[in-house]
């Protein structure tokens, strides 16, 4: 995998959001696109990514696009492409980006599955870092004490030395996208760094993000079947 930046702030906190359960995490980085005052810095390539790019308005959209607020000094990492198979190198290009900028944290927007059905999407964090965990605790945002964490979060956890790594995570109840669980990721990010967000257009806009990445992930499945297919009938 190759990061490519034309911009390098320092001391930053790095947001990342991948694919998961809800695309919460993916939702969530968007919505910090859209209503923060960001401009992309950056992008993260690997070969073994399907050769695709969605467009949408008119605008391409990276599959894995490297954001940047610098009100908050904040890095969003914004995926709209899973990366099952490559959690480890992806949490290895993490680690050298978070040592590139010198980041001061690493924080991880998730959704998890729930058994419970609910109308109110319960949400928990996990921290290696004390400091960070009682910034949590004094905004009443309850701790995870059991749990698995899979997939790019889980590896970054198992990677990820001498940085603090923090985890918002929001109940689901479905793989449909949820915009509720990720508005209730963004309230509690708010709560935690005090960026004066206002998570209700999400809820308003729920519509809109969820159908702008259903077409986006539904068009990348498009083509990566296709793609297979092309390649079955190659090497048959």
């Amino acid at each position: 995998m190759e990061i490519k930046l034309w911009k390098k702030p320092k001391n930053c906190t790095i947001i990342e959001g991948f694919p998961g359960f809800g695309l919460v995490g993916t939702i969530a980085t968007e919505f910090l696109i859209e209503h923060l005052k960001t401009e992309q810095i950056g992008k993260i390539l690997f070969n073994d990514m399907p050769a695709m790019v969605a467009i949408h308005e008119n605008k391409l959209v990276e599959p894995l696009g490297v954001f940047y607020n610098q009100e908050y000094n904040v890095v969003l990492l914004h995926a709209i492409t899973a990366a099952t198979h490559y959690e480890w190198e992806m949490a290895d290009t993490i680690k050298k980006l978070s040592t590139s900028l010198g980041a001061k944290e690493i924080i991880s927007l998730e959704g998890v599955g729930s058994g419970q059905e609910s109308e109110i999407s319960r949400v928990f964090y996990y921290s290696n870092n004390d400091k960070s965990s009682k910034v949590f605790e004094k905004a009443g945002i309850e701790s995870l004490k059991e749990g698995i964490i899979i997939g790019v979060t889980g590896a970054v956890l198992l990677r990820i030395e001498n940085t603090p790594i923090s985890c918002i995570f929001a109940e689901t109840h479905s793989n449909l996208p949820d915009s509720k669980a990720a508005a209730k990721v963004i309230e509690a990010l708010d709560k935690y760094l005090g960026m004066n967000l206002d998570y209700k257009p999400l809820l308003e806009q729920a519509q809109k993000f969820e159908d702008k990445l259903k077409t986006i992930l539904q068009k990348s499945q498009e083509a990566q079947d296709t793609s297979d297919k092309k390649k079955l009938s190659y090497f048959g």
